[in-house]
């Protein structure tokens, strides 16, 4: 089966980096997403991604008496430029083609954010790699992955996780866990499933933007989700 996606966002977790380390980034894992996204482009699909920063700091988790949550958010969003930073080299090295765009504005690291640019990138077939969250506290990268999904107007916002898809409870907690092969944006709302943030699910409602949940294990990951194969779960 063919692809039959134009032009994808893929989300990445910061965590998903971290392989067996407890902190930072695992090279041999960074190395497989590496191969993944050059096997993907190789279909002729237009890549961007959005990439999350829990392997170094979570805004969210990390928010107390002594950090409030905006500046926990900022740092949580500098965690994603060099995770961004990383992903970039590592792309470059493949002989991929790739930038960064941050919303936050580090101009000696990364160019800011502007539709403009992300479209003239994406266009010349440069993988954009959207850092720096939205530049705003109190959004999650999953709300900022679907914001930059529309705005780059992108076929459909594949979701990179840790398990096979979208299950109606933990299934790491719970053996008994069904996954979905595919649900509605209104049955993820209703049953507070753990997938993304409501904020992105109603976004991508709203905009009838369809969100593949996929396991990134291997080289062919990616590869196997866009051709709608093995294990995932759609959202629409």
């Amino acid at each position: 089966m063919k692809n039959k996606f134009k032009r994808i966002l893929l989300k990445l977790s910061g965590e998903g980096l971290l392989g067996n380390k407890p902190f930072g980034i695992d090279e041999a894992i960074l190395d497989m997403v590496g191969e993944s996204i050059k096997k993907a482009k190789a279909e002729g699909v237009e890549i961007c991604i959005v990439i999350g920063g829990g392997n170094f700091y979570r805004g969210v988790s990390n928010t107390n008496k002594a950090v409030s949550r905006p500046i926990a958010d900022q740092a949580g969003m500098l965690a994603t430029v060099i995770n961004a930073l990383f992903l970039k080299s590592t792309l470059n090295s493949k002989g991929i083609e790739a930038e960064i765009l941050s919303g936050l504005s580090v101009p000696q690291i990364a160019e800011t954010y502007s539709y403009r640019t992300a479209q003239d990138m994406l266009a010349r077939g440069v993988v954009v790699i959207f850092a720096g969250g939205t530049g705003n506290p109190y959004f999650t990268t999953d709300t900022g992955a679907t914001l930059r999904a529309l705005e780059a107007n992108c076929d459909a916002l594949f979701k990179a996780t840790q398990v096979d898809g979208v299950y109606d409870c933990d299934p790491k907690k719970n053996s008994d866990a069904v996954r979905y092969t595919s649900v509605s944006y209104d049955e993820v709302i209703a049953k507070e499933l753990k997938v993304m943030d409501m904020t992105a699910i109603s976004m991508a409602r709203e905009n009838k933007l369809p969100i593949i949940v996929f396991k990134q294990e291997n080289q062919d990951s990616l590869l196997q989700a866009l051709r709608r194969k093995g294990n995932y779960t759609i959202i629409e």
